[in-house]
């Protein structure tokens, strides 16, 4: 069942912006808008049983914000690599220690790199392949 409800396009003049397909930023009225409200109620009732539930969408968007720092996603493509120790790290990334330290600790708490220890050092790797499949299509994404 369509419910149909007669209004003005809701997109108009709200002086926000979106992004367009090549990346750049649109005034929100420049994006296509229905001129009227449909809803269309069974495309809604399958949306809502695929839904995930709001714990596990928060936990999605906690793991996605971790790969919107630049830093983070260079040691990422130095792991890709080789497992390598914080001295390591700093020397590639021409960091300080202390601030690769910092971005480690975040990675690790989201369960996206390992470490391990030998004698007096700690190695860091990649904690799974689902973090190569991730920064890859990431990629391919902003090739298109």
């Amino acid at each position: 069942m369509i419910k149909h409800i007669n209004s003005k396009r809701h997109c108009r003049g709200t002086g926000d912006s979106v992004f367009g397909k090549e990346g750049g930023l649109l005034p929100v009225n420049e994006i296509e808008c229905c001129e009227t409200t449909e809803v269309h109620e069974e495309l809604l009732k399958a949306v809502r049983e695929k839904l995930p539930g709001e714990e596990e969408l928060y936990d999605l968007a906690e793991l996605f914000k971790v790969f919107g720092d630049s830093t983070r996603i260079r040691i990422l493509f130095v792991l890709f690599e080789a497992e390598v120790c914080v001295c390591d790290l700093a020397q590639a990334l021409q960091m300080t220690q202390s601030a690769i330290s910092h971005q480690l600790k975040i990675l690790k708490q989201a369960k996206l790199v390992s470490s391990r220890r030998e004698g007096k050092s700690v190695f860091y790797s990649l904690a799974d392949g689902h973090v190569r499949t991730i920064i890859a299509q990431g990629s391919e994404h902003i090739r298109e």
